[in-house]
Order: C-alpha cells, then sequence, then structure tokens
C-alpha cells in the first residue's frame, strides 16, 4: 500500500513542475519568460509580458495541476493525503526537475490546493489577496498576508489538515522572501494591469 502514496506524491511533483507560464509564453511568441521581466515562470510574470488574459490563462493551469494532485491525493488516501499531494505539486512548482529546480513561486498553485480541499478557504484567501492586493497595489503583500492566514485556516478545518496548510504556507514564504524584503525597503514592484500586450 506505501507505494501507491509514493507514487501519488512523484506524480503529484511531477504534475507540479510543469512550466505552464513558460509553455504559454513561447507559445504566444513572447521567448523564454526566464529572460524578461523578474524571470519568474508564474501568473505575475506573465501579465508583464503577455498581458492580463495571458497571466489568467497561466494562473488557472496552475491552478489546475495543484487540483489535479489533491485528487489523486484524495482517492489515494483521503482528504489530507490529497492536501499532502498539493504540498507536492506545489514543490514542483517551485522547484521543477524540468528546468534545473527554477520554477515560480506557488501562489497560484496553493490557490488551487485551497479549492480542492476546502472552498471556504480558498474564497477566504481569495478575497483578502483581492482587498489587500488591489488597494495596495502589491500583489505580493496579498500573497503574504494569504501564506500567514491559510495554516489558521488549515488548524480550524482540523489539526491534521493544519500541518499540510503549514507546509504550504513556510515555502510559498520562502519562496517570497525576496518580495518580503523589498516590501520593508519600499523598492517592491507594483502590479501593472494590462489587459494584452
Amino acid at each position: 500500500m506505501i507505494w501507491l502514496y509514493i507514487i501519488g506524491i512523484v506524480v503529484s511533483y511531477l504534475l507540479g513542475s510543469i512550466p505552464m507560464g513558460l509553455i504559454l509564453t513561447r507559445l504566444m511568441g513572447k521567448g523564454d519568460l526566464r529572460k524578461v521581466g523578474s524571470g519568474n515562470i508564474g501568473a505575475t510574470n506573465v501579465m508583464r509580458v503577455g498581458g492580463l488574459r495571458a497571466a489568467a490563462v497561466t494562473w488557472i493551469l496552475d491552478m489546475a495541476k495543484a487540483i489535479a494532485a489533491v485528487f489523486i491525493g484524495k482517492y489515494i488516501g483521503g482528504e489530507v493525503f490529497g492536501a499532502w499531494c498539493g504540498f507536492a505539486a506545489i514543490v514542483g512548482h517551485c522547484y521543477p526537475v524540468w528546468l534545473r529546480f527554477r520554477g515560480g513561486k506557488g501562489i497560484s498553485s496553493l490557490f488551487g490546493v485551497l479549492l480542492a480541499t476546502s472552498p471556504l478557504a480558498f474564497i477566504t484567501c481569495g478575497i483578502e489577496w483581492l482587498i489587500v492586493a488591489l488597494s495596495s497595489g502589491y500583489s505580493s503583500l496579498g500573497a503574504v498576508v494569504a501564506f500567514c492566514l491559510m495554516p489558521v485556516l488549515g488548524f480550524v478545518i482540523g489539526v491534521q489538515m493544519g500541518w499540510p496548510f503549514l507546509a504550504i504556507a513556510l515555502l510559498c514564504l520562502w519562496r517570497h522572501r525576496a518580495n518580503i524584503g523589498r516590501l520593508l525597503s519600499g523598492t517592491e514592484s507594483k502590479i501593472e494591469w494590462k489587459w494584452k500586450k
């Protein structure tokens, strides 16, 4: 039985490591996403080079791969293992084997895990992100607040669910450490809302 759990984690990681933003921008003829803007492969950098529509598609695809991982985990071992598979997908997104372990920062995949495990937590963090990001102009600030909120929501759902939520939050906070530094120093760049490029 243990091999099923191992397969679930490995498949979830590989799903998460598919660089949706990089693939999409290349299909759009925008070149290598890693060489423009912030160099990140996530939706925020996609918006810089491809516009809001491209960023939205990237966000949805990055959510979808995390949702798929959670459902694989649920099928194998239930709700909590589904959340751990979601965590594995986020690890894959942040450290993709295909890109020499240089990936995104996990925010969109995090929302995929939330949607697949707790729609109420998804809505709560989504509203928080929108309020903070739109009012402050900093996407990263909304994300950091969501990371801090996520473990609280996880432990409210249940102690066992709280641990994978905490692991996800800590990973995403680590991936945003440079953003946090820039926010504290007042040098973080604000969101540029561009519908198309």
